[in-house]
């Protein structure tokens, strides 16, 4: 069988991987890894160069859903100790998207919970838009809001709604494993709705459900036929209180793994890195970049990201450059040199030997 390099140089000519490449990628043995993603990330720098876009999620409402999502924090039986709260108001809602636009995110995620948007939640979210766009005329949108029924998109994209995220989780074969209270079906309809319309379609995928290695790349393919010009890559936060809170079946080593399959399989789609990536990416996040090309800055709907400033300086420390920022427009200092932010004096230790408190350690 041909190694993962030479797969990527045909992959690179204009083939497409096949079910048989994504399924190695996912068991190159661990003492590869690093190997393996050197080799993959030449499709990440042949399509989007040293970029990373940076996206901001804000939650305009939290928790109260009615559907059975086993895995999810807000849904229906789920005893996660969650902020829980009914829509923001327009200005709360720019408020919060305006800060993610200061730390550098060109993408603001607006996401509500519940099965789906009644038309007045439509013309909520539309309205806030439209004050969002006002602001800030250059922000693109993404509005994810469950399940779309007729028109419901075409009203999204008149009010300036750029793209529209569903995603559909898993793979067909496992869905009815992790949710009841609506269908595989379902899912699909509301991509397909948004593309129809116009909207740029984002779906992605949370592994860690108790898929098989056939099931991620099951989904990954379905992706690929879905043609979704984004893919958010989640990895499974066990929420106390939900039914799916024992389940720990991630390493950071397979992590890259699942990350290095989404972009051989849609080579020259948006690869995000997206819920779950501190906890179980954790040291390895910086190597997940040469891999994905796109990051969530900061808080996630109902669990705290690192801090953005550190989201930043990841970005910053492994060469590359946020999306739409003066270092991708090419501006730099007068000899040539792209400033960074100002060094600080080392943390002085005031704990451990010598002292009355305990030891790092």
């Amino acid at each position: 069988m041909p190694s993962i390099q030479e797969r990527v140089t045909d992959i690179l000519a204009g083939d497409a991987a096949t079910e048989a490449d994504a399924l190695a990628v996912l068991r190159t043995p661990d003492e590869e890894v690093l190997p393996m993603v050197a080799a993959v990330a030449r499709l990440r720098r042949e399509h989007f160069g040293n970029t990373v876009k940076v996206n901001y999620l804000v939650n305009l409402k939290s928790g109260l859903c009615p559907e059975d999502c086993h895995y999810c924090s807000q849904a229906l039986g789920s005893k996660a100790e969650i902020l829980k709260y009914k829509w923001l108001q327009t200005d709360e809602a720019i408020e919060q998207a305006s800060a993610g636009l200061r730390g550098g995110a060109t993408r603001i995620c607006m996401v509500s919970s519940g099965r789906g948007p009644t038309d007045r939640d439509v013309d909520r979210v539309s309205a806030m838009v439209g004050a969002l766009k006002d602001e800030h005329p250059e922000v693109e949108v993404c509005a994810c809001l469950g399940l779309l029924k007729d028109g419901q998109a075409e009203r999204l994209r008149d009010a300036g709604v750029d793209a529209y995220n569903h995603n559909i989780n898993t793979a067909e074969s496992h869905h009815d494993s992790i949710v009841t209270s609506h269908t595989y079906a379902d899912r699909v309809d509301t991509v397909g709705k948004a593309k129809s319309a116009g909207l740029s379609p984002c779906s992605g995928l949370i592994a860690g459900l108790g898929e098989s290695d056939e099931q991620l790349v099951e989904a990954l393919f379905a992706l690929r036929e879905l043609d979704s010009d984004s893919i958010p890559v989640n990895f499974l936060m066990p929420f106390d209180g939900t039914e799916f809170a024992d389940r720990w079946e991630l390493t950071p080593l397979r992590c890259l793994k699942i990350l290095a399959m989404a972009r051989i399989v849609c080579p020259d789609k948006e690869i995000r890195i997206a819920g779950g990536r501190e906890m179980h990416l954790r040291s390895l996040q910086a190597q997940a970049l040469h891999l994905a090309n796109s990051i969530f800055l900061g808080d996630y709907l109902t669990s705290e990201g690192q801090a953005a400033e550190a989201d930043l300086a990841l970005i910053r420390d492994n060469g590359f450059v946020v999306l739409g920022s003066d270092e991708d427009l090419g501006a730099a200092a007068e000899d040539g040199s792209v400033a960074l932010e100002e060094s600080h004096d080392p943390a002085i230790r005031r704990r451990g030997a010598g002292t009355q408190l305990q030891p790092n350690a």
